[in-house]
């Protein structure tokens, strides 16, 4: 095969770092992994067995492709009632990441500017790459927070998208509500698209959840069941947003997913009322105790929602920490993935509590110097 066969749009996105690390575990010993940003329970017994029995009455042909009638209806009617917004339409998508890559491939054009925050997911640089668009990083080091100015100096005359997480990958941020409206509202005002990537909405840990949709009935909202109900290889979100975007996306999911896994569809009329609470509980818990042992040898902020610590390095970059981690048996994540800074790292606390024990005595001798 000759290397010029390879587009170069490829060339601009590297592998991620995170499936490095997960490829480094399968070939570890008993690793104390706390890379993996998936819940660590499995998936509901009654969303199982709505599945299998989806599968058992033939229900695995294509499906619509904007999703089936009983889950759009059941999300249409919650979403109708949170918002009231006449124009919010839904549509089921394979995947939070689907849905966001057909919100970038609908919006944006190349060359424009897509305003992301450091630290990011490691998704929505490569993704705006791939759509032609440019990434624009604004800083929020060191407490995570939303600088609404500091988005008002990134913008430009190329700028078509911003793209904000809360609560957030890495970090664990949950935005105010004060800095939600201050975004939304300049998005509103300067008439850029918003998408809220909301996957993580079920774990906030020191409040109630809050959307920028709130306050600009134009944001795009991307949101599903993975995180939530531990369904992360079943490829089932949900996109909501104006009609004429929404239309948009459904017609290019069209042409490329075609559509959601169908009998997951079905798992997801049931998911949507499952109560999942006793889950968002026991990962405050795991918060609690993980901050509570750590905040002594590390500078910690956000950490008020999602399962995540993106936590300074007391010493070296955030690579070199991670190296002596790894030879430590415990696996975690370089801040550099995430971030254009390597000054911290990413651990996941979605573990059992054995795993986290572990894990916060090797951290401990690491920032006193004692690996």
């Amino acid at each position: 095969m000759s290397e010029s066969w390879i587009a170069d749009r490829m060339r601009r996105i590297d592998a991620s770092g995170i499936r490095k690390v997960f490829d480094l575990a399968a070939k570890m010993t008993d690793p104390i992994n706390l890379s993996i940003g998936q819940p660590h329970f499995d998936t509901p017994e009654a969303i199982k067995d709505a599945l299998c029995q989806a599968v058992r009455d033939g229900k695995n042909a294509y499906s619509q492709t904007q999703g089936i009638g009983p889950l759009r209806e059941k999300i249409q009617s919650a979403v109708d009632a949170e918002y009231g917004h006449a124009d919010r339409q839904v549509f089921i998508s394979s995947g939070t990441s689907g849905g966001l890559m057909l919100a970038l491939c609908a919006l944006v054009d190349p060359g424009d500017e897509v305003v992301i925050f450091d630290p990011y997911f490691v998704m929505y640089k490569h993704l705006t790459t791939l759509v032609g668009g440019t990434p624009v990083v604004v800083d929020t080091y060191p407490d995570f927070r939303i600088d609404v100015e500091k988005v008002r100096a990134a913008l430009t005359d190329r700028t078509k998208v911003i793209l904000c997480n809360s609560p957030a990958n890495p970090t664990g941020a949950v935005n105010s509500a004060a800095e939600l409206r201050a975004l939304a509202e300049l998005a509103a005002e300067r008439d850029i698209a918003l998408i809220s990537d909301e996957i993580y909405r079920a774990f906030c840990y020191d409040g109630d959840f809050v959307s920028p949709a709130k306050w600009n009935d134009q944001t795009i909202v991307i949101d599903g069941f993975s995180k939530s109900h531990s369904m992360t290889g079943l490829r089932l979100g949900f996109v909501h947003g104006p009609a004429h975007v929404v239309q948009q996306m459904a017609k290019l999911q069209q042409f490329t997913f075609v559509c959601a896994p169908h009998p997951v569809q079905w798992a997801g009329v049931v998911a949507w009322d499952y109560d999942v609470s006793d889950r968002v509980a026991e990962y405050r818990q795991k918060r609690d105790f993980m901050v509570s042992e750590l905040r002594s040898d590390y500078e910690i902020h956000g950490a008020q929602g999602a399962f995540y610590l993106f936590l300074k390095t007391p010493w070296g970059t955030g690579t070199e920490f991670v190296t002596k981690a790894i030879k430590n048996n415990l696996l975690i994540i370089p801040g550099n993935v995430f971030s254009d800074a390597d000054t911290h790292f990413r651990l996941s606390y979605a573990a059992d509590d054995r795993t986290l024990q572990r894990g916060v005595e090797v951290l401990r001798r690491l920032a006193k110097g004692r690996p």
